[in-house]
């Protein structure tokens, strides 16, 4: 809002200082600074409130340690970080954008699922709560639209590298003009969509799903919004089985979102992607202000959350978690990444399968002390605090890893 305002008092005006909201990484700074302010400081009266209203935790008794000490905990939290997330992106954020526009909507949309999951859990005392088929459906639903919106919005388009001739004419020692020519790789002036994806790690990196099938369109859709279903379903999931821990998918997540947040500023800057010798993709820098702002809320919640949490982050806030990191790796067109940024998110649901698959054919003998794995590391003897920490460092090694290789591919 406050985007569009002064953009019209710069043009129409020529208000001083208007200009500033042109910036993106003016706009970015305010909405991490913005969100972070409205998590400190609104934080404590939502967690106030919640615990007025007997808003707590059931939890059940899994024979882990201080777990029953937590029974009672305000729940709901990720209601904080929405707020801290949506206001600074409608305030800051370049509504217009279809990028923006997309990432609202993945946030609402889980959002609103993982609202009902634990409004059912907390006010109608079903401890399974929303039932697994309709979170599926939810999840199902936004892959189908991020999906969608990628292949056909005519706002988002790439402009790939061309190789043209360079003519360079310098005067040589004797004063004689000689002309020089090159191929050269330079950013095409022409934008045009695409489904193409960056693969990490390897050179000219470029994938199209085209490829795949023939050049249909139709089937490309097809193959393009199944990927999309699949990433935002493992990747939601995977965010809302971490959250186990006091601060642990918090603290996994931080992280993610700042190097997405960064490739996407890169990817959206021609000069840059030019440089670097990645994908350039008009528009997608805004995604920097609502990174930012998610960013700025999420280490806001760590005040809150971080062992003895005193409150927790619940569905509402670990499924659109997941969602957002899903869609803004779609949006920078590098989904892939997420399988090194997002080991965490893997790893944990991986042993939840694993741990399921192995009790079933061995009727009844285990893989794992306890499922998620981060509960194995508890009945180990590790505390909440080093599990958090070693899962967080992990994350942080893997992001810069991934930031790397993004940019320097290694083969």
């Amino acid at each position: 809002m406050l985007y569009h305002l002064f953009k019209y008092f710069d043009n129409v005006h020529n208000l001083p200082g208007a200009g500033m909201f042109q910036y993106i990484s003016f706009r970015a700074a305010a909405a991490i600074i913005i969100a972070l302010l409205i998590v400190i400081v609104f934080g404590r009266n939502i967690i106030n409130f919640l615990r007025r209203k007997q808003i707590g935790e059931e939890i059940r008794d899994l024979g882990l340690e201080g777990q029953l000490q937590k029974k009672g905990t305000p729940t709901m939290g990720g209601v904080i970080i929405l707020l801290a997330i949506l206001i600074p992106v409608l305030l800051f954020g370049q509504l217009d954008n279809v990028y923006i526009q997309l990432m609202l909507v993945s946030t609402i949309w889980l959002g609103l699922i993982g609202f009902l999951d634990d409004y059912i859990k907390v006010f109608r005392h079903h401890k399974e709560g929303l039932k697994g088929r309709f979170k599926i459906v939810g999840q199902v639903g936004l892959g189908i639209i991020v999906g969608t919106t990628m292949c056909f919005s005519p706002d988002i388009v790439v402009r790939e590298k061309t190789t043209e001739p360079v003519e360079t004419i310098y005067l040589d020692e004797h004063g004689r003009t000689i002309a020089d020519h090159i191929q050269r790789r330079i950013v095409s002036s022409e934008s045009r969509q695409t489904t193409q994806t960056t693969i990490p790690f390897v050179k000219d990196n470029e994938f199209d799903y085209s490829w795949l099938t023939g050049g249909n369109r139709t089937l490309t859709w097809i193959l393009y919004v199944v990927v999309a279903i699949l990433v935002v379903t493992a990747v939601s999931n995977g965010a809302n089985l971490t959250d186990g821990l006091d601060g642990l998918v918090t603290g996994v997540s931080a992280p993610i979102v700042l190097v997405l947040g960064i490739l996407a500023y890169l990817s959206g800057h021609i000069v840059y992607a030019d440089y670097l010798n990645i994908m350039y993709i008009p528009g997608s820098g805004e995604l920097v202000v609502f990174a930012a702002a998610l960013a700025g809320a999420l280490v806001g919640f760590l005040w809150y959350n971080s062992f003895p949490a005193q409150i927790f982050m619940g569905d509402t806030g670990s499924l659109f978690l997941g969602g957002a990191v899903a869609g803004l790796a779609f949006a920078c067109e590098m989904p892939l990444i997420l399988l090194l940024v997002g080991l965490i998110y893997i790893i944990e649901t991986l042993s939840v399968i694993l741990q399921v698959t192995y009790f079933k054919a061995t009727h009844g003998k285990r893989l794992f002390k306890m499922a998620p794995i981060h509960h194995h590391f508890e009945m180990c003897g590790w505390g909440e605090k080093k599990i958090v920490l070693v899962f967080t460092g992990i994350t942080v090694v893997l992001c810069l890893l991934a930031y790397h290789v993004a940019l320097a591919p290694l083969f």
